[in-house]
């Protein structure tokens, strides 16, 4: 099984016909991805052919849903028109939209998280890579060849480059699925969410959840997971040499005194029983520690 994203899952691409959209749209096709169609309202009516299929486009996310019964899109508009692309798919009634696109503005994003949630559309996103369940489908821009093979083990994560890295470490384990979140300061899915979900799955043994410095998303988590969450947790932080006060990669990723630092999201973590680990590499080696453990102690899981 997976969360959010199965290989019954038809995905729409708004933007495809971009350089971006066009790019990412062929390596999803070539991780089997069912991209049953585009969106450009200027190219509705052609078609475009990637590789060896013909995708067609169509001039909007309601006519492509009711031409092909997608229920995922994925936004790589530019940002000015990312909120209208999102406020569009939820109107159309899509189930699930993955907003890739970066630079969105604050205002934009809490629009159109409100307008979709109001509509029983989830967001992931803005600002990340989207989602994949290996060997099943792949809706952003994860790279497929990293991912390895399906597995056990659940990942959720703020930020991009830790997801593929944690992907590769423990490509010969597997994974269930693995959500980036994004790092912008207000995003549709959180940690809590992808954890609810993964606590739910059957196939999902262990959880890896990844944040950074800033907010409180990762304490909220913690307090989640200890009231919540019985499978094995393991976490990373990224940002312990941050300086205080200092913007770090992600718009979200901002320290202010104490509060959003990596060791007070850390000891939270640790409070609630998760293993965090202080470099990457060193958290995959606590994921396949705390596998053995589980399986030692749950026969039934090997």
């Amino acid at each position: 099984m997976a969360i959010f994203l199965t290989a019954d899952s038809k995905v729409l691409v708004q933007g495809m016909t971009g350089g971006e959209g066009m790019k990412h749209t062929r390596r999803m096709l070539a991780a089997g991805t069912r991209v049953v169609g585009g969106v450009n309202p200027r190219k509705a009516g052609t078609s475009v052919l990637v590789e060896d299929r013909t995708v067609p486009v169509f001039g909007s996310v309601r006519e492509g849903i009711e031409a092909t019964g997608a229920d995922v899109t994925i936004v790589f508009v530019p940002p000015p028109f990312a909120k209208a692309a999102v406020i569009e798919a939820a109107d159309a009634g899509i189930g699930l939209a993955v907003v890739i696109t970066e630079g969105i503005p604050v205002h934009d994003t809490v629009v159109f998280q409100a307008y979709a949630a109001a509509r029983g559309t989830r967001v992931i996103g803005p600002n990340c890579p989207g989602l994949i369940s290996p060997g099943q489908s792949n809706a952003g821009i994860i790279p497929a060849d990293i991912a390895g093979k399906p597995g056990r083990i659940g990942l959720v994560s703020k930020s991009g480059t830790l997801t593929y890295q944690l992907m590769y470490e423990l490509r010969e384990v597997g994974f269930s699925s693995a959500v980036g979140i994004g790092g912008d300061p207000v995003v549709g899915t959180t940690h809590i969410d992808c954890l609810a979900a993964f606590q739910d799955d059957p196939d999902t043994e262990l959880i890896v959840l990844i944040g950074e410095i800033g907010g409180d998303a990762e304490e909220r988590a913690a307090a989640y997971i200890a009231e919540h969450i019985s499978k094995p947790v393991v976490g990373y932080i990224a940002g312990f040499t941050a300086p205080e006060g200092k913007t770090m990669g992600h718009a979200g990723a901002i320290v202010s005194g104490s509060s959003g630092t990596a060791r007070a999201k850390k000891e939270a973590l640790e409070a609630a029983g998760v293993s965090v680990g202080s470099t990457p590499s060193e958290t995959a080696e606590l994921v396949l520690r705390r596998l053995a453990t589980a399986r030692e102690t749950t026969p039934s899981l090997t």
